[in-house]
């Protein structure tokens, strides 16, 4: 019995070698500061976070959203744009956060870019002659807007279109199209029916875009006031309705997906 011990607790130094490192005190703190500090150097110069607060971007970032910006990307070519998060010229078809009065910033869609002869037509882009593709676009029903989807419009005929900005449309408009200056975009919102945008203000300058976003993190179920109401469900509940409560309140699906 005593050899059978003996043996069985033979392997019990070389087991101890392997033995799991917990962290003093002094580690863990400093590893909890490490991760302050890149936390902090992250949200300083390369991210920055947002919450949507409206429909204007439906499908693509809905209301309740919180999402991480690249306030780097388009940020003037330097040592940290160079090793990090390299820049990237602007491009039809980005989604950038701008500097904008009120409020102080908004996010939406380049369709136009410096140089572009641009018009709409029932509420389609066409861009040098050629229809876009934009899968992106959605156009949930409300009223005719003859300014907003026919564009650039020829009769002043909405009281929320911009009179300085109309008066320069007319001088920028050729054979139909509106021509974008050198430093400058024409942005829409993903939900042209539901956005205040370009058709409604004009051109976003280049020194106003500061960011571009880059992954939803979080978002929390919110209801959107364009979106066809679906009929109510009938159906009894037991069990299912607590749990639909606790995990009714977020968008799991939506975390951590790409915005584009």
């Amino acid at each position: 019995m005593s050899s059978t011990a003996l043996v069985a607790g033979t392997p019990g130094p070389q087991l101890s070698r392997h033995r799991l490192h917990l962290p003093t005190v002094p580690e863990a703190f400093a590893s909890l500061l490490r991760t302050i500090v890149v936390a902090l150097f992250l949200l300083t110069f390369l991210l920055q976070p947002y919450l949507i607060p409206s429909e204007s971007m439906e499908h693509t970032l809905l209301v309740g959203d919180f999402v991480l910006v690249n306030k780097q990307v388009y940020a003037p070519s330097g040592w940290l744009s160079r090793w990090i998060m390299p820049y990237h010229e602007i491009a039809r078809g980005d989604i950038v956060v701008f500097h904008h009065p009120a409020p102080p910033f908004l996010v939406k869609r380049v369709v136009g870019i410096p140089g572009d002869r641009l018009r709409i037509e029932d509420g389609r882009v066409t861009v040098n002659g050629q229809a876009l593709d934009e899968p992106y676009a959605a156009f949930e029903p409300t009223a005719y807007d003859p300014f907003r989807e026919e564009f650039p419009a020829k009769v002043y005929t909405d009281p929320e279109v911009d009179r300085i900005w109309w008066e320069q449309m007319q001088s920028l408009t050729r054979n139909g199209e509106l021509v974008v200056p050198a430093g400058e975009y024409f942005v829409l919102g993903d939900n042209r029916n539901h956005s205040k945008d370009s058709r409604f203000w004009g051109f976003v300058p280049r020194a106003q875009i500061v960011a571009r976003p880059l992954v939803i993190y979080f978002s929390l179920r919110r209801p959107s006031t364009t979106d066809v109401q679906q009929a109510a469900d009938d159906r009894l509940g037991h069990d299912r309705e607590l749990s639909a409560k606790l995990t009714g309140f977020a968008r799991w699906k939506r975390i951590f997906l790409v915005v584009h």
